[in-house]
C-alpha cells in the first residue's frame, strides 16, 4: 500500500469518527461575517501583537497546517484571498484545540470563529475560538511547492491545477473580464446579443469536420456546429435583427494540441449597412 493509500485510509477513519460523534462532515451552510479580502482591508492597520474585540467567522479550505505543539498555525483559502489562522494553548478553547488535532487534515473545508490579531511578525490572523468540519477532504492536496508536475494529470485536473496555482486561477478570471468587456462593448453600440443552435442539419458557415450525433427524437443525423452561428444571424438579419452577436463553443472534429482544442469560445458579430472597412474600425 502506497503512502497516498495510507493518507486515503486515515482520512477515512477521521471520516467514520465524525459520523459515530453525530457530525455532518459534509454541511451545506455556515454563516460567514467576513472573507479573507475583509478581513485584510478592515484591520490592516493594527500592529503586531495588537488583538481586536471583534469576532468574525469565516470559511475556505485549509490549504496547510503547521502543528508546533503549543500553537498551530495553517493558511484557510476562500477561493479568492488567504488569511493565517491560529490554535494557541490558553486562548483557543480546548475542545476547538481537540477537534483539529483529531479530525481535520489540510484540503478540508473548515469554517472558524474568533478574534483578529496581528503577530509578532506582523501576520494578520484569526485566533480561532471555534471550528467547525464543512467538507472532510479523502485525497491529500498535492505538494505545496511544486503542484502538480506530471502535465498529463495537470489537464485531466485541472480543478488541483488551479486551485495549487494562483496564476492559472487569475487567468480564468481575465478570460471573463475579456468576454464581458467585449459583450458590454458591441451591447453599447446597439449590438443585440443572441443564441443560436448548436446542434445543426447541416455544419455551415465554415469548412471544417464536425462532430456528428444522432437525434432520436426526429431519427436525424446532426452535427455540433462548426462556426458561431454564422448562417443564422444572417437569417436574423432577414428577421430584421440590424445588428446581432453571439459568444458561445464552437467544435471541429479535427487535429488537437495544447493551443487547439476540439471545442472552443468565439465570437461573431453581423451589422446591416455597413462593410468590411466599417468592421475593421470597430474591430479596431
Amino acid at each position: 500500500m502506497g503512502r497516498q493509500d495510507l493518507l486515503v485510509q486515515e482520512r477515512l477513519k477521521k471520516l467514520q469518527a465524525l459520523k459515530d460523534k453525530g457530525i455532518n462532515p459534509y454541511v451545506s451552510k455556515f454563516d460567514v461575517s467576513h472573507t479573507c479580502a475583509d478581513i485584510q482591508y478592515k484591520y490592516s492597520d493594527i500592529k503586531p501583537e495588537e488583538f481586536t474585540k471583534d469576532k468574525v467567522r469565516v470559511a475556505g479550505r485549509l490549504m496547510n497546517m503547521r502543528d508546533l505543539g503549543k500553537i498551530a498555525f495553517g493558511v484557510l483559502f476562500d477561493g479568492y484571498n488567504k488569511i493565517q489562522i491560529v490554535f494557541q494553548e490558553g486562548k483557543t478553547p480546548e475542545p476547538a484545540r481537540s477537534f483539529l488535532k483529531e479530525f481535520i487534515d489540510s484540503g478540508d473545508i473548515i469554517g472558524v470563529e474568533g478574534i483578529v490579531f496581528r503577530t509578532q511578525r506582523g501576520e494578520l490572523s484569526v485566533m480561532v475560538n471555534s471550528i467547525d468540519i464543512l467538507t472532510k477532504s479523502l485525497l491529500p492536496l498535492p505538494e505545496k511547492w511544486h503542484g502538480i508536475q506530471d502535465e498529463e494529470e495537470k489537464l485531466r485536473k485541472r480543478y488541483l491545477d488551479i486551485l495549487m496555482n494562483p496564476e492559472i486561477k487569475e487567468r480564468f478570471v481575465r478570460k471573463g473580464h475579456f468576454w464581458n468587456s467585449m459583450r458590454m462593448f458591441l451591447i453599447a453600440r446597439g449590438f443585440v446579443e443572441v443564441e443560436t443552435p448548436v446542434l445543426e442539419n447541416s455544419a455551415g458557415g465554415a469548412s471544417a469536420t464536425p462532430f456528428a450525433t444522432h437525434h432520436n427524437s426526429l431519427d436525424l443525423e446532426v452535427y455540433l456546429r462548426i462556426s458561431m452561428g454564422e448562417l443564422w444571424q444572417k437569417k436574423l438579419m432577414v428577421a430584421g435583427y440590424p445588428k446581432t452577436f453571439e459568444i458561445g463553443r464552437q467544435f471541429r472534429n479535427e487535429g488537437m494540441d495544447a493551443e487547439h482544442l476540439q471545442d472552443y469560445s468565439q465570437m461573431e458579430f453581423y451589422w446591416a449597412y455597413a462593410n468590411y472597412k466599417d468592421g475593421m474600425e470597430l474591430v479596431e
